[in-house]
C-alpha cells in the first residue's frame, strides 16, 4: 500500500479499512500538530483525497466530498454576521438590550450552522466508513486491495 498516494492523490479507490486507518492518522495529525497553519491545510487536503477515493470505491462521484467541506465553510462564514450585527446595532443607536438581543440571535444562528455542519460531517463519515464498495472494477479503477 502506497500511503503517500492514499493521502495525496485523489485518483483511484480505497476500501473501508484504508479509509478508517487514513481517518485515524489524520485525527492524530490534527491532535499532534494542531488545527492551524500548513499542517491543517495539508490534513484537510488529505481528508478530501481519502473521501474522494472512498466515494470512487462506492461508484459515486468524488464531488460528494465537497458537501461537508462547504457546510463547514458556511458555518465559519456565519460568524461574520455576529460582528456585523453588533457594529450595526451600535452605530444605529440601539439600546443595550436591543444590541444584546440582536447579537444573541446572530450567535444562535451561527451555533445552528455549526451544529448542522457537524451532523453532516458525521453522517458522511459513517456513510463512507460502512458502505460497501463496488465489487470488482468500476469507472474509477480496480477494486482496492486491503490496507495491511
Amino acid at each position: 500500500m502506497n500511503w503517500v498516494k492514499v493521502f495525496f492523490s485523489p485518483d483511484g479507490r480505497i476500501g473501508r479499512q484504508t479509509y478508517w486507518i487514513g481517518w485515524l492518522v489524520l485525527v492524530a495529525v490534527h491532535i499532534l500538530l494542531g488545527w492551524t497553519g500548513i499542517a491543517a491545510l495539508v490534513a484537510t487536503y488529505s481528508w478530501v483525497v481519502i473521501s474522494v477515493k472512498r466515494f470512487h470505491d462506492m461508484g459515486k462521484t468524488g464531488w460528494l466530498a465537497a458537501i461537508p467541506l462547504v457546510a463547514w465553510v458556511v458555518a465559519i462564514a456565519s460568524i461574520f454576521p455576529i460582528a456585523i450585527t453588533a457594529i450595526a446595532a451600535g452605530v444605529s443607536g440601539a439600546s443595550e438590550g436591543e444590541t444584546i438581543a440582536a447579537v444573541l440571535t446572530a450567535v444562535g444562528g451561527a451555533a445552528l450552522m455549526f451544529l448542522a455542519a457537524g451532523v453532516i460531517s458525521i453522517v458522511f463519515l459513517i456513510w463512507q466508513g460502512v458502505a460497501q464498495g463496488d465489487p470488482g472494477e468500476n469507472r474509477y479503477g480496480p477494486a482496492p486491495t486491503p490496507a495491511l
